[in-house]
């Protein structure tokens, strides 16, 4: 497998963000890495750097954004970025106790999931543009096929990444730079390991890093797993919405942030 040479990563604290920098991690390849919990970045960048790549850290607010846009054309300057990957993300649900999802929790996670995509990628689209070339890979998810009544907020934002990145794919490819969308299913992280709930096909973050590279090389529009998890979804987004209601309304609630 190919790997690029200076690769960007949001969220690279924990979860799949952290298994894609130490996947990607060698000798010759600079990794940039961001993350919101300074200690947890610091130890991802260390196992970087301990596979013989070089590892940069940011931990600054991913909503931020003027300082995002300035750590990232900082970055592009010393070492043009050959591949961003807008990863990072929260979760959250309606299981709590109350009637709806809280009004916070909602703003918190489009904030997230959303603006802080859009905030990753628009500083960097231009630069690539003006290069023709480069490659952005945006973290959607398998809930982005439907609307999920335990966590309306998540599968709403990250079905917005999702129809984002893929109306932008085309309008891209004419101008050298490669977009792709990232859809797993469960894996196995700290934002699925609050689920009370059983999880079908859950997978290691290792594994889920393998398939989104492996994808991103093959330059995939959609990188969708397991295809279990992505066949069942897809079949929920295809269902009149008072059919895929009644079908959803028996399953588990996600917990509140």
């Amino acid at each position: 497998m190919t790997h690029p040479r200076t690769i960007l990563i949001t969220g690279a604290s924990s979860g799949i963000g952290a298994a894609l920098a130490v996947f990607y991690a060698k000798a010759g390849t600079r990794l940039i890495l961001h993350g919101r919990n300074a200690e947890r970045l610091g130890a991802v960048a260390k196992a970087c750097r301990d596979k013989g790549a070089q590892a940069e850290e940011a931990a600054l607010d991913i909503t931020d954004r003027m300082a995002v846009q300035a750590w990232i054309e900082e970055a592009d300057k010393r070492a043009a970025l050959d591949l961003v990957i807008a990863n990072a993300g929260i979760s959250g649900g309606t299981g709590g106790g109350g009637a709806s999802e809280p009004a916070a929790q909602v703003r918190q996670i489009f904030d997230t999931n959303l603006t802080g995509v859009l905030n990753t990628v628009e500083p960097v689209l231009p630069l690539m543009i003006a290069r023709k070339k480069g490659q952005i890979g945006l973290m959607s998810s398998l809930a982005s096929f439907s609307g999920w009544p335990g966590a309306p907020a998540y599968s709403a934002s990250k079905g917005a990444v999702r129809l984002y990145g893929e109306a932008l794919r085309p309008r891209m490819a004419a101008k050298g730079v490669k977009i792709n969308v990232i859809c797993p299913g469960f894996i196995r992280t700290p934002m699925t390991a609050v689920n009370g709930y059983s999880m079908p096909f859950l997978m290691d973050a290792d594994r889920a890093a393998a398939l989104i590279a492996q994808g991103l090389e093959k330059n995939a529009g959609r990188i969708a797993f397991p295809w279990q998890t992505y066949l069942m979804a897809g079949f929920f987004g295809l269902l009149p919405p008072g059919l895929s209601a009644l079908l959803f309304a028996g399953l588990p609630e996600k917990p509140q942030i």
